[in-house]
């Protein structure tokens, strides 16, 4: 009864604190956090103590499902360098020199204690990324951020439980790189399967509520397995939710996928809560672990102080100089730009049988072994390229050829209309805060550990203060540093293009119609289907110019996904009418 009256107080709890943040100007984790405190030091409130595991095992995963389902998989692909080098080049870097630092500052705790403490401060959580989406930055570097957080965690946890075996015996390092490359394989592998097959399953099941408690199990099914083969659970339920999102929507009827987000959205709402209120409320827990030892809070607060500072400054010296590095490819890039839009001309100009005998007429004609001129294609790889004992290319080799060709040139326009220079790479650096995921992982930490308690303390005061400075200043950073903001006349403009696109396809579709009535079809108002279907079929032809649309990359992920929310509610609507109006006449 008592677990059930904390679980009640705890829903209210993060409903009130949803509902009363935004009113006071202070987003709902960081209210939660503070309330767990002050809540943990009442004197009728007993010591809160959750297994790591349940945070680790039980809570993370289906949050980071979650937020991969619901990330632009158009967007995760062009900000992959970036998100990989954040994930596991700047945790590596950032854990060894912390590393360094906390062996130096803590008597008896050694480089192997203090690369275990590196990694578990180093990563930032997935959790935290929500504060981000609220003060208002670009969808780039909310991209960038949260695909950080969401692949940072097995780089962090396999470098924590390498640096505790090398604690109790001599560890390699190519025997942890070996094992982050097992943990990364195997998680990928069971990811992509998990994913696959729950988009196969749930494409046969008929129940929208059947098919979202199934959806529930997804991320289990992805991490449980992969643990137990020793890859990485967090990065498995990562990869099933990438390839469930971008899968989806060709795959599930809209009813399923609108269940699916309501559904998703209060697991999201409650777990990231519960996460930030037991964090808040284990504090005092803590410091009666911390009371046997010879270190106090102080202490705790130092360090934790020190760490924080440490993996900041690390952070920017990271950040700057990639993005740096960044900046100057993109303009190298966008000097190819008008060789690369010409050819786009040229080929989007012909239809793909045209251009196909076109380009084998060139390579017929060239001689054996011989180079082609400077009129002639020239692009690594491209269909008709010179070379030693080229062939005609077919149909299908000129289509994809034409496609790199188009996606190179819409990703050339993404990274020039929101670059990323010092006052996003600012942002990006404060904006990686710290939180539950640091706690969980400092009390996995051996009972043996050199000042066991004060490392958890330290940790808990790295998430908090990361959660409450960072996260309560980081609207402040934003106005004053002032990113690149999307231009809201650029958005009308793609939104009108978007419309355009649609009315082409609709009138293509009612064209394609009426050719067929026209030719012989037979005539029942129409061409003897009823009108809902006429519809219905508009909406699909919509829908896959929409999809195809956002696999070229010609649109933002907000502005397709806006369309393509509209085009499910127009299915739905259309769908319930078609059945009013069958059950009527019945």
């Amino acid at each position: 009864m008592e677990l059930l009256v904390v679980l009640v107080l705890g829903l209210l709890g993060i409903a009130g604190a949803t509902a009363i943040g935004p009113r006071l100007g202070v987003s709902a984790p960081l209210l939660l956090v503070v309330v767990g405190v002050l809540v943990s030091f009442l004197p009728f409130v007993p010591d809160v103590v959750v297994d790591p595991e349940w945070i680790l095992a039980g809570v993370l995963p289906p949050l980071l499902y979650s937020a991969s389902v619901a990330m632009p998989s158009m967007e995760f692909r062009r900000e992959f360098s970036a998100i990989s080098g954040f994930s596991i080049v700047l945790v590596v870097i950032s854990s060894l020199v912390l590393g360094v630092v906390f062996s130096l500052v803590v008597p008896g705790l050694g480089l192997a204690g203090g690369i275990a403490l590196g990694a578990i401060v180093s990563p930032t959580d997935a959790v935290a990324t929500s504060i981000v989406k609220r003060v208002g930055v670009t969808p780039r570097i909310v991209t960038v951020l949260e695909g950080e957080s969401l692949l940072n965690d097995a780089t962090a946890l396999v470098l924590l439980r390498s640096a505790i075996a090398a604690g109790a015996a001599s560890v390699s390092f190519w025997s942890v790189a070996g094992d982050f490359a097992w943990a990364v394989a195997v998680a990928v592998v069971l990811g992509y399967v998990v994913g696959k097959a729950n988009l196969w399953l749930r494409a046969r099941v008929t129940d929208a509520t059947v098919n979202t408690v199934i959806s529930l199990t997804v991320p289990f099914l992805a991490s449980l397995p992969a643990e137990a083969l020793g890859g990485s659970g967090l990065v498995a339920a990562v990869v099933a939710g990438l390839v469930t999102g971008r899968g989806a929507i060709r795959s599930l009827s809209p009813q399923h996928r609108v269940s699916d987000v309501q559904t998703w959205r209060t697991v999201e709402l409650v777990l990231e809560g519960a996460v930030f209120l037991v964090m808040g409320l284990e504090m005092s827990a803590i410091l009666d672990d911390l009371s046997n030892e010879a270190y106090g809070v102080h202490h705790g607060v130092l360090l934790a102080l020190l760490a924080l500072a440490a993996v900041l400054v690390v952070r920017a010296a990271y950040v700057f100089p990639t993005l740096a590095w960044f900046a100057r490819r993109s303009r190298r890039a966008a000097a190819l730009k008008p060789r690369l839009a010409a050819m786009q001309d040229r080929l989007e100009s012909k239809d793909l049988e045209q251009l196909t005998r076109q380009i084998a007429e060139r390579v017929a004609g060239r001689p054996p072994g011989g180079r082609g001129g400077r009129g002639g294609p020239r692009a690594r790889g491209g269909p008709g390229a010179p070379g030693r004992g080229a062939r005609a290319p077919s149909v299908e080799r000129v289509a994809r050829f034409r496609t790199r060709v188009r996606r190179k040139v819409a990703d050339l326009d993404y990274f020039l209309a929101v670059p990323l220079g010092w006052r996003e790479g600012t942002v990006i650096v404060w904006a990686g805060m710290r939180g539950a995921v640091t706690l969980a992982a400092a009390q996995t930490l051996p009972a043996e550990t050199p000042a066991r308690s004060l490392l958890v303390l330290a940790a808990f005061f790295v998430a908090a203060i990361s959660l409450i400075l960072q996260g309560g200043t980081l609207p402040w950073l934003v106005r004053l540093v002032k990113p690149a903001t999307i231009d809201p006349a650029a958005i009308e403009q793609e939104r009108a293009a978007i419309r355009g696109l649609l009315r082409e396809v609709d009138e293509r579709v009612r064209a394609d119609r009426a050719g067929d009535v026209d030719g012989g079809g037979p005539a029942d108002g129409g061409d003897g289907r009823k009108p809902h279907e006429l519809w219905l079929e508009i909406i699909s032809a919509q829908r896959e110019a929409l999809l195809a649309a956002r696999d070229d990359g010609l649109y933002s992920s907000a502005m397709l996904a806006e369309a393509l929310d509209r085009l499910d509610a127009d299915q739905i609507r259309v769908e319930l009418r078609a059945e009013g109006d069958a059950g009527a006449a019945a």
